[in-house]
């Protein structure tokens, strides 16, 4: 087995969304960006990475008929070791959660690994497949929110202030879920339709200022405006696209936008938040992320 077919497995430069969520969530929490948020990143990175080795465990049968290039269905992963694979990561995760954060870490990352695992075992095909995913992102953000250390808010406070970033990610993630559920054969021509108004919404919460009065009001409002336009520009014509040509190609392609597109949204937020320079470094990463993209998808 390959170093290259378990990037492939786990789809590597995806996680690279994964960050903005915890930087997202500790920046409305007021928390700064030290050792303690690095290993909460680590921690979901991990999870993440579970979250797609045990898809492919899950849907190994049907991957062989849709997705035969896959590293599982293809051979060049066994799927007991795709599993393996997610049980390690999973581990690893909670590991990094608790060495991280301690206990209030770890308890935001139990039922975040718990959604994981649920979704892709059980919950996938079901009309809550999508509440559990939505849901799971909102965690990773309220993840970055909890993350203890000195100056650092309740927890009720904590999670007061990353209510609106972890709740605009959340709504993001169910746009992606109801696109994905036609990758393959292609979506009625209103369900892109409905995904994009949402996601205009969105980026038009996620473009408001917290507060109207903070410090560094310009540049943050700059900034998450510049995001908020980013998120669309990428995320949102791609919509428009498969809106006017609704095929399965079209649709994939909305969905690795959307993936991708989490992270202009993301910097947006975090400026929003009030960490214009966290902002900037994130809006960094999304070219990147799509350079990486062309040489191993995302979804």
């Amino acid at each position: 087995m390959r170093l290259a077919d378990l990037a492939l497995l786990v789809r590597a430069p995806a996680a690279l969304s994964v960050p903005g969520d915890v930087i997202a969530g500790a920046a409305a929490a007021g928390r700064p960006t030290g050792a303690r948020t690095l290993g909460i990143i680590g921690s979901s990175v991990c999870l993440y990475w579970a979250g797609m080795a045990l898809n492919d465990y899950a849907d190994a049968t049907v991957d062989a008929v849709e997705r035969p290039e896959r590293p599982v269905p293809s051979g060049r992963v066994p799927r007991r070791a795709a599993l393996a694979v997610a049980g390690g990561l999973t581990a690893a995760g909670l590991g990094l959660a608790a060495a991280a954060g301690g206990r209030r870490s770890l308890l935001g990352a139990l039922p975040l690994a718990g959604l994981v695992w649920a979704y892709n075992l059980k919950l996938k095909s079901t009309p809550a497949g999508a509440v559990a995913m939505a849901g799971a992102r909102t965690l990773d953000v309220l993840a970055g929110a909890l993350v203890p250390g000195p100056g650092a808010h309740s927890t009720a406070e904590a999670l007061r202030r990353s209510a609106v970033p972890a709740a605009l990610v959340g709504i993001h993630t169910g746009t992606l879920m109801a696109l994905s559920r036609h990758e393959i054969s292609g979506a009625p021509a209103r369900v892109p339709a409905s995904t994009l108004a949402v996601s205009a919404a969105t980026a038009l919460a996620t473009a408001l200022p917290a507060k109207a009065r903070a410090t560094n009001a310009k540049p943050r409002a700059g900034l998450a405006a510049a995001g908020a336009l980013a998120y669309l520009g990428t995320y949102g014509s791609a919509q428009a696209r498969a809106v006017q040509e609704p095929s399965g190609e079209n649709v994939r392609r909305a969905v690795g936008a959307g993936i991708l597109g989490l992270m202009p949204l993301q910097a947006a937020l975090t400026a929003r938040g009030g960490a214009p320079a966290l902002a900037a470094a994130l809006g960094i990463l999304h070219p990147l992320a799509g350079r990486l993209a062309r040489r191993v998808s995302p979804t």
